[in-house]
C-alpha cells in the first residue's frame, strides 16, 4: 500500500534484511528490538548532501521495514535510529549519528576521524553518559544498494576440493602484490591484482591448493594508529559483514564487481578462495568509542554488556567489544553473512578470527553453542571449509581441540612443539603427536586428521626466515616501545641476530626453514604456509606488523630470484604430499598390527633401526634439564598400500648414523635430505636396508621403500 504522504513509498516487507533492487525500487529492512523509529536517508551521488530522509513505515518481528520507488543501484544510503539514550542499561540510540547498513552489500568513502562520530561529547564531565548532537553524516562512509548480477561465465558456484588435498596459503590482497613485478603498477595489491594470470600461476606451482586471505570485510583504522602515521593494515577490525573493503579495489565504485572478478578468476586457475573473517567484534570499541552502526542501531542486542553494569562491554577479545553471539538476531545476521559471501560470492571456505567466541555463550564456551548448531544444520554452511582460531582471551578461552565434528581448527601446538624441537629444546616425545596429525587433541567423534590445521608461520608473528634469523622481537616501527606482539617462540638464531652475510650461519638457517617446511608438509592433518615463506620473507624482527601498511609488511618479490632453491624445495615437498596418500591420510595413523597386510601401519624406530621402547621415549625425564641426542632422533615409519616410507628427523646438533630398518629383501631410496636441498630428478640413492646412513646435524630425510 503506498504512504498518502509520500507516494514513492510503500510498506514493503521484513525480509531480506538490507537493502534489496528488485528492478522498480529497493525494500530497505533493519532489525532494532529497541528502537523507536528508524530514518532512511538518500544521499546525491557523491555521498555527500543528504537528500531526503524517509521513515521507515512499518515493523514487523522487530525488523523496520519500507519499499521506495525509483531508487536504483548506486544509490548512497545510511540509517538514523531513533530510541532511549540510557547508557547505564545499555540504551545508545542517537539519531544525530549516521549508521551504516549491518547487511550493506557495499561502501563507498572512508571514515574521516571526527567527534561527532561519537554518541556522546568528547571531554564532557558526564564522558559517555553525555549525549552529542552533532551530525555525524559528513563524516562516515555510506551504504551503497547494488545491482547482484554478475556473469561468472559458466562457473557453478564454489570449487570444493576434499580436506585431505587441501594445502593453504595465507596471504593479505595488499601486501602480497603491492611489490610485484609482473602485477600493472595500477592494479597492485588489488582485488584485481590477485586474480593476475602470472600471480595465480605462481601460485598453483608451489603445489597450494587454497589461497587464505586476511579480512577484506569492510574495515577501520583507528584513529590512534592514524595519528602516528599508522594503520589498522592485517583488517581485523570490521564494520561491514557483507561489504568488500574498496580500498582493495582499484576502481572503489565497483569494489563488488571486482571482488566477483578475483573469486572467479582464482577459482579458473583450480584454487580455493577462503577468507579471514572477524565476527568475534567490530570497529565500535568499547563505551568510549564511536557510533558507526550496530551500537546506534541497537546496542543490547548486537554487544554482550556486562550482566550488572550494562553501561560496560564484555571483553572477551580484548578489543574492547564482544558481538552477542547468543542472540538470535546476531546469530541470524553472522550466517546470513556466510551464506552470502559462499552462495553469491563463491568463497569456499572461512578461518574464524578468534573463534573461541563465536561459541561462547553466557555460561563459557559450549561446543553446542546456538551458532554452532545453526552452521552445522546449515545445508550451505556444512558443505564450506570451516576453520576457528579456537582461543581467545576470555575466561576458558583456550580451546583447541574443543569444536564439534565438521570444524577444522588452527593447532598452536604443532607451532609450538616444531619450533622447539627445531631450536634443539625439545625431545622427540613431543614432536611425536604433531607429526600424525595431533590425535591427541582432535581424534576424538569421529574427527579427522584434516581437522587438525598445522602451521609454523602465520600473518600474526615471526615469518620463516625471521625465525631462525631473530631470538627477540623488533617491533619498533610500531610506536610502542616494543612492549606489543608475543615472545615468540623461535628457533636459534646461532650467534649472530638479524641479516649476515656469514655463509656457515646463511647455511644453518636455510637448511632450519627447510626442516621447518619439510615438517609442515609431510605431516599428518591440513598444513598452511604464510605466503612469502617459501623464498625467505623477512619483516626485519617485527612480530606484530598488524599497522604497517609499508615495506615491512609488503611481499618483497625481488627475494624470488635469489632464493629460487627454497621455492623449487617447497613445489617438491607439495609433490610428495600429493604423491604418497600415506602422508595425508583421511583417517588417524595406528601402531595397531594390521593382520591381512601383515604390517603395523605406524612404527617408531630409533637410530639402530629398531622399534622405539618406552626407555627411548622417556630420556628427557631420566636426564631431567639434560638434552640428549638419542631422545631428539628418531624416524617415523608409514607403511600402507600405497607406499612405505620412512621418515627421519635430527634436532641434535651433532651427525647421527641412521640404520635403516629391515624390511623383506627391499631397499629404500633417499627422496628428501634437507643438508642436501632435494635430490636431482632420477638420482635418488638407494640404500639396502640394515645400512647405515649417516643424518647430518638439523635435518630431515624421507625414504621410500623400493
Amino acid at each position: 500500500m503506498a504512504n498518502p504522504l509520500n507516494p514513492r513509498l510503500r510498506e514493503g516487507s521484513p525480509y531480506p534484511r538490507g537493502a534489496t533492487w528488485d528492478g522498480k525500487g529497493v525494500n530497505f529492512a533493519l532489525f532494532s528490538a529497541h528502537a523507536h523509529k528508524v530514518e532512511l536517508c538518500l544521499f546525491d551521488e557523491r555521498g555527500e548532501k543528504e537528500v531526503e530522509r524517509i521513515t521507515l513505515p512499518e515493523y514487523t518481528d522487530q525488523i523496520f521495514h519500507g519499499w521506495v520507488a525509483d531508487v536504483r543501484p548506486g544509490q548512497f544510503y545510511g540509517y538514523r535510529v531513533y530510541g532511549p539514550y540510557e547508557p547505564d542499561v545499555g540504551h545508545r540510540f542517537n539519531p544525530n549519528k549516521l549508521l551504516l547498513d549491518p547487511y550493506a552489500r557495499a561502501h563507498l568513502g572512508d571514515l574521516k576521524w571526527d567527534e561527532a562520530l561519537f554518541g556522546y561529547t568528547i571531554g564532557h564531565r558526564d564522558a559517555d553518559l553525555s549525549f552529542d548532537t552533532r551530525d555525524s553524516a559528513p563524516f562516515v562512509p555510506k551504504c551503497v544498494v547494488i545491482d547482484p548480477n554478475f556473469d561468472w561465465r559458466g562457473q557453478s558456484g564454489r570449487n570444493p576440493l576434499p580436506w585431505d588435498q587441501t594445502v593453504i596459503y595465507e596471504a593479505h590482497v595488499k601486501g602480497y602484490t603491492k611489490k610485484h613485478p609482473l602485477v600493472p603498477e595500477g592494479l597492485r595489491g588489488t582485488y584485481a591484482a590477485m586474480a593476475v594470470r602470472e600471480v595465480l600461476e605462481y601460485i598453483k606451482s608451489l603445489g597450494v591448493t587454497s589461497v587464505e586471505l586476511l579480512p577484506v570485510h569492510s574495515f577501520i583504522s583507528d584513529d590512534h594508529l592514524l595519528k602516528k602515521g599508522l594503520c589498522n593494515y592485517w583488517g581485523y577490525n570490521t564494520i561491514g559483514f557483507f561489504a568488500p573493503d574498496p580500498r582493495y579495489a582499484s576502481d572503489r565504485a565497483q569494489s563488488l564487481r571486482e571482488f566477483k572478478e578475483m573469486v572467479s578468476q582464482i577459482h579458473d586457475a583450480g584454487l580455493e578462495v577462503i577468507l579471514d573473517v572477524v565476527y568475534n567484534h567490530t570497529a565500535e570499541g568499547n563505551e568510549l568509542g564511536p557510533t558507526l552502526s550496530f551500537r546506534g542501531i541497537d546496542n543490547v542486542s548486537y554487544y554482550r554488556l556486562v550482566t550488572d553494569r550494562p553501561r560496560y562491554y564484555v571483553n572477551d577479545t580484548g578489543t574492547g567489544n564482544t558481538v552477542n553471539l547468543s542472540h538470535r538476531r546476531v546469530i541470524q545476521m553472522v550466517t546470513d553473512s556466510l551464506r552470502y559471501w559462499a552462495d553469491e560470492m563463491h568463497v569456499d571456505g572461512f578461518r574464524f578470527d578468534l573463534g573461541t567466541i563465536l561459541a561462547r555463550e553466557p555460561n563459557g564456551f559450549d561446543n553446542q553453542s546456538g551458532f554452532l548448531k545453526s552452521c552445522s544444520q546449515d545445508p550451505t554452511l556444512e558443505t564450506v571449509k570451516m576453520i576457528a582460531e579456537p582461543w581467545d582471551c576470555g575466561p576458558g578461552g583456550y580451546q583447541v581441540g574443543a569444536f564439534p565434528p565438521g570444524w577444522a581448527e588452527w593447532n598452536d601446538r604443532f607451532r609450538d612443539d616444531v619450533r622447539e624441537y627445531w631450536k634443539g629444546t625439545q625431545l622427540a616425545s613431543r614432536l611425536s603427536p604433531r607429526l600424525l596429525g595431533s590425535p591427541d587433541l582432535f581424534d576424538h567423534q569421529g574427527r579427522k586428521p584434516w581437522s587438525c590445521v598445522n602451521f609454523i608461520t602465520a600473518h600474526d608473528g615471526f615469518t620463516l626466515n625471521d625465525c631462525v634469523s631473530y631470538n627477540d622481537k623488533h617491533n619498533d616501527a610500531n610506536a610502542e616501545e616494543n612492549r606489543d606482539g608475543s615472545s615468540d617462540n623461535n628457533s636459534s638464531n646461532y650467534g649472530v641476530e638479524g641479516p649476515t652475510s656469514d655463509p656457515q650461519i646463511l647455511g644453518i638457517r636455510e637448511r632450519q626453514m627447510r626442516n621447518m617446511l619439510a615438517t609442515l608438509l609431510l605431516s599428518q592433518g591440513t598444513p598452511m604456509l604464510l605466503a612469502g615463506d617459501e623464498f625467505g620473507r623477512t619483516q626485519q624482527g617485527n612480530n606484530n606488523a598488524y599497522c604497517q601498511d609499508n615495506d615491512i609488511s609488503w611481499v618483497d618479490w625481488s627475494l624470488l630470484e635469489r632464493n629460487g632453491a627454497l621455492v623449487r624445495f617447497v613445489s617438491y615437498l607439495a609433490a610428495l604430499r600429493r604423491r604418497f596418500p600415506i602422508l595425508r591420510r583421511g583417517r588417524f595413523l595406528t601402531e595397531a598390527y594390521n593382520s591381512e597386510l601383515d604390517i603395523k601401519e605406524l612404527t617408531w624406530v630409533n637410530a639402530s633401526g629398531n622399534e622405539m621402547v618406552v626407555a627411548d621415549w622417556d630420556v628427557t625425564r631420566c636426564l631431567g634439564l639434560m638434552l640428549d641426542g638419542r631422545a631428539r632422533r628418531t624416524g617415523l615409519m608409514k607403511r600402507g598400500e600405497d607406499a612405505t616410507l620412512l621418515l627421519v628427523f635430527n634436532s641434535w646438533h651433532e651427525d647421527v648414523q641412521f640404520v635403516l630398518p629391515s624390511v623383506s629383501e627391499q631397499h629404500w631410496r633417499v627422496l628428501l635430505d634437507t643438508h642436501v636441498t632435494q635430490p636431482e630428478e632420477d638420482k635418488e640413492p638407494v640404500f639396502t636396508a640394515g645400512a647405515s646412513y649417516c643424518v647430518v646435524a638439523r635435518s630431515v630425510l624421507l625414504f621410500e621403500l623400493v
